[in-house]
């Protein structure tokens, strides 16, 4: 198996575990010092935030739904014992609450392979927002 297959099946096993809501699973492959911007506040987690099992069930518990995460138009570089991936991801499903979420962002994922295994080092999930002076994040975008 090449690399980017390496990768692109570490990262699809991902999306099945958030699915699954297996939170040992979604967090296995961060490095220990795993930077990532995500779409919730502040504006960078560093190190254990990426570990944190907790905050994961948290976040977990805003769905009453099966959580839907797709990999979309998934795009692996893989050069030695560092690789990069970008991709437009769609997460569906019901919240607590009953809102209906279909949500495509944007996703670049940076790996190194570390004793043999390939992991998670920086993450970055972005949506963008109107530039009409609204401030407004354009969440009804689609590919």
């Amino acid at each position: 198996m090449t690399a980017a297959e390496q990768i692109r099946a570490l990262l699809q096993a991902r999306a099945d575990a958030l699915h699954a809501r297996d939170t040992s699973s979604v967090v296995a492959p961060l490095a220990e010092d795993v930077v990532t911007y995500d779409l919730d506040p502040p504006l960078a987690h560093a190190g254990g935030r990426g570990h944190d099992h907790a905050g994961l069930e948290r976040w977990f518990a805003t769905w009453r739904s099966p959580i839907s995460y797709r990999l979309g138009e998934l795009t692996v570089v893989a050069e030695g014992d560092v690789a990069f991936s970008y991709s437009l991801n769609q997460i569906s499903g019901t919240k607590a609450d009953g809102a209906e979420i279909d949500l495509w962002f944007r996703s670049t994922v940076c790996l190194r392979r570390i004793e043999g295994a390939w992991r998670i080092v920086h993450e970055h999930a972005s949506t963008p927002f109107y530039m009409d002076g609204s401030q407004r994040a354009a969440l009804d975008l689609k590919p």
